[in-house]
This record gives structure tokens, C-alpha cells and sequence, in this order.
């Protein structure tokens, strides 16, 4: 019987998945890319697409585990290995019902990082302990500091339909984000990541050096899977599923490519798979609805409840200008921003002329569960649109 190798589904630590002899994709000559060419990024990626893997990655490069990477593209590239202080603040883990919560969060991160560098702020507001610690890690080591934040959106995403509660989490964010912009000089390297840019949350004004890399050519394939990535790294898999499946090498592909192919970060760059899905259905050997089945986020099925947008108007697809669609505004009760950022719309084509894109689903996956998803609300909706054969 053929060995099935680990592939590495919902792991997000890199260290994990390099002790433990799991497949990894890699990404490091991007990774030194960014590293190299800049210092504060915000990327914006859909769930479960590897934002937090990246983030891990990240780490382990600025904490100089050179052990890691060995042969990878990182491992020819680098040759310093320097070490810096790294402190990585991860908001996904908490559910966020009240103000304390998040507070709660700040301060658990705060005290493990007071440990290392000093408490002597330890009464102040989580803002003003965050520069501290900023600053002593720089004075102690001698070295500028590295900033790592995943989800950085998830309270405000989390009360998208509660706006006193989310007055309240912009005020606390915005003192705290703002830190990275007044320790500016302490900082070696800044990356936030999230599904959403919040237009009103101040860290991408107060901090209007921050880079969005969301729709960047050279970053369009810093998470996903690319076509040739699959084929180079995942061929016994494949060959797996093809057999199981009754397929041809070349009909399994196409099948992987309209299933679960087919978002593109940039209108010029190739599609990437979503790595769940397609990690997914090569372990289970299967074609399934994997990132589909993980749940529609609450936040967007409130939203959709609400909006008087009509939805079948995206079978077909929908032109808008970018600015419409990269950074959410609660105000305008549109969902056409979080369907995109969380993954059920992606860019299609673009019309340079006009500055216009057209977003459509990225693939079957996505079509069937989502318009199977919003059936209930519209039942003149076919099965020829909905998919079913």
C-alpha cells in the first residue's frame, strides 16, 4: 500500500510542521522578499487560506531558526541569521462578547512579554505598557523589534451588528495600533494580518506607512497554492486521488482547478487554490465542499440577513472599482467588501480603462455552497444556477 504523506491541515505552526515532517509548500523566497524590501504590511486573505502559518513562519525567521529552513529557497538567500525580538500578538483564539474580553486578551500578551523586558508599567493603559515593552526590548538587546499580529480584526468582525460594543473595541484598537507608528524607530519589521480593512479603524490612517500587500503583484501568491506548486509538490496525491476517483492524471487536475482553483489577489496574476480545500480533498481523496462545510462566518450571515443587497445579482458576477471592495465601512450596509475578503467572490477580470473589476465566485466550492446557502432567501433561484445536475 502506497505511504500517505502528512499533509498539514490546519496546522499553523511552521516549526510543527517542519520538526514533525509534514509537506510544506514553500513560500520562504517570497517571505525574504518581504522581509528584505520593507518593514510594516498588512495582508488581508480569506479564512483558512495560511495566514497564521505565514505569520509562524515569519517568527521562526526573525527568532534566526536558520535549522528550520534548511533546504528551503530561504536557506541560499539569507546569510546572517540575525536574531530579534519578536513579539506576536494572535486575536483568533478568543471570543469577544464584551469590552474585558479584549482587554483581557491585551493584558495575557502584555504580562507574558513584561516578563521578558519589565513591568514597571504594568498599572498603565494596555497602549502605554505596549510602547514600553517596545522600547525595553530594544534597550535589552540591542536590537530593533519585530511586531507580528494575526486577526487583527477578529473583535471588530465579531461585532459587525453590536456598534456600541464595536465604538468601544475601534477606541481600545486605536490607542494600541497607534504604538506601532510612535515606536516607529524601534521597530525592524511590522505585519498585520486579517479577512477585513476596517476603513474605520486607525491604524491604517495614524499608520498611513502601513503597506497593503492585499492586491500586490509580487505578494498575489504569498498564501494559496499555485498550479505549478500543486503539481510539483503534490504529484503522489494526486495520482491517489485519481485512482480512487477513476481519473486520468489530467482530469483529476482539471477537476482539483474548477473545484477548489480560481482566486486571484491580483488581476494579472495567476489563480492559487485555497490550501484547505485542496490539502483536503487530496488527504481524504475525495472531492468535497471542505472549506464550505467549516461554516459561513456569523459576522457575514448577520450581514446578509440584513442587507437589502440582492444577492443573485453575483451569479453573474459584479463590477465595482477596488475602493468598493478592499476596505469595509459599516455604514454603507454593502456586502460586497466581506464577500470578498472572506473568500465566496474573487477578482475575475479587470478593466484597466475604467479601473473596473469583476468579482465572481472563484470555483464550484464556492458557487454550490453558496448559492445553496442563500436559497432560503431567494426561492426562485434554479438549480441550473445553483449548480445541481
Amino acid at each position: 500500500m502506497t505511504t500517505m504523506r502528512k499533509l498539514p491541515i490546519g496546522i499553523q505552526s511552521f516549526e510543527n510542521i517542519r520538526n514533525e515532517n509534514y509537506l510544506y509548500v514553500d513560500k520562504t523566497a517570497l517571505i525574504y522578499q518581504l522581509v528584505t524590501k520593507g518593514k510594516p504590511y498588512f495582508l488581508s486573505r480569506p479564512r483558512r487560506f495560511g495566514k497564521s502559518l505565514l505569520i509562524s513562519t515569519l517568527e521562526a525567521y526573525f527568532q534566526g531558526k536558520k535549522e528550520l529552513f534548511k533546504g528551503l529557497a530561504i536557506d541560499q538567500l539569507e546569510q546572517d541569521w540575525n536574531v530579534y525580538p519578536v513579539l506576536h500578538l494572535d486575536l483568533n483564539a478568543r471570543k469577544y462578547e464584551s469590552e474585558a474580553d479584549l482587554v483581557a486578551i491585551l493584558n495575557q500578551y502584555l504580562e507574558m512579554w513584561e516578563a521578558d523586558y519589565g513591568d514597571e508599567m504594568k498599572l498603565r493603559a494596555p497602549e502605554e505598557r505596549f510602547f514600553y515593552v517596545i522600547r525595553r526590548a530594544w534597550e535589552q538587546t540591542g536590537r530593533q523589534v519585530v511586531v507580528l499580529i494575526d486577526e487583527y480584526d477578529k473583535p471588530l468582525l465579531q461585532t459587525i451588528h453590536n456598534e456600541p460594543l464595536q465604538e468601544a473595541y475601534r477606541h481600545i484598537m486605536k490607542a494600541f495600533y497607534g504604538v506601532l507608528k510612535s515606536a516607529d524607530r524601534y521597530l525592524r519589521f511590522v505585519f498585520l494580518t486579517g479577512v477585513t480593512k476596517f476603513a474605520q479603524v486607525s491604524v491604517f490612517s495614524d499608520l498611513n506607512q502601513l503597506n497593503d500587500i492585499s492586491l500586490d503583484y509580487d505578494y498575489a501568491t504569498l498564501c494559496g497554492i499555485t498550479h505549478a506548486e500543486l503539481v510539483d509538490n503534490l504529484t503522489p496525491e494526486l495520482e491517489q486521488l485519481g485512482q480512487m476517483q477513476s481519473l486520468s492524471r489530467e482530469g483529476t487536475v482539471e477537476t482539483m482547478v474548477r473545484q477548489y482553483d480560481g482566486y486571484h489577489f491580483h488581476p494579472s496574476r495567476e489563480g492559487v487554490f485555497n490550501p484547505f480545500s485542496a490539502l483536503s480533498a487530496l488527504r481524504k481523496r475525495e472531492f468535497g465542499d471542505y472549506w464550505f462545510q467549516t461554516g459561513t462566518p456569523t459576522f457575514l450571515v448577520e450581514l446578509l440577513k440584513k442587507s437589502e443587497f440582492d444577492l443573485r445579482i453575483l451569479i453573474d458576477g459584479v463590477e465595482t472599482q477596488a475602493s468598493a471592495f478592499t476596505e469595509y465601512r459599516a455604514e454603507r450596509n454593502n456586502p460586497i467588501p466581506l464577500l470578498y475578503q472572506s473568500g465566496y467572490l474573487t477578482i475575475k477580470e479587470y478593466d484597466p480603462r475604467f479601473k473596473l473589476y469583476k468579482l465572481e465566485f472563484p470555483n464550484e466550492e464556492v458557487r454550490y455552497g453558496f448559492l445553496n446557502f442563500i436559497t432560503p432567501f431567494y426561492s426562485s433561484i434554479s438549480d441550473e444556477e445553483r449548480g445541481v445536475r
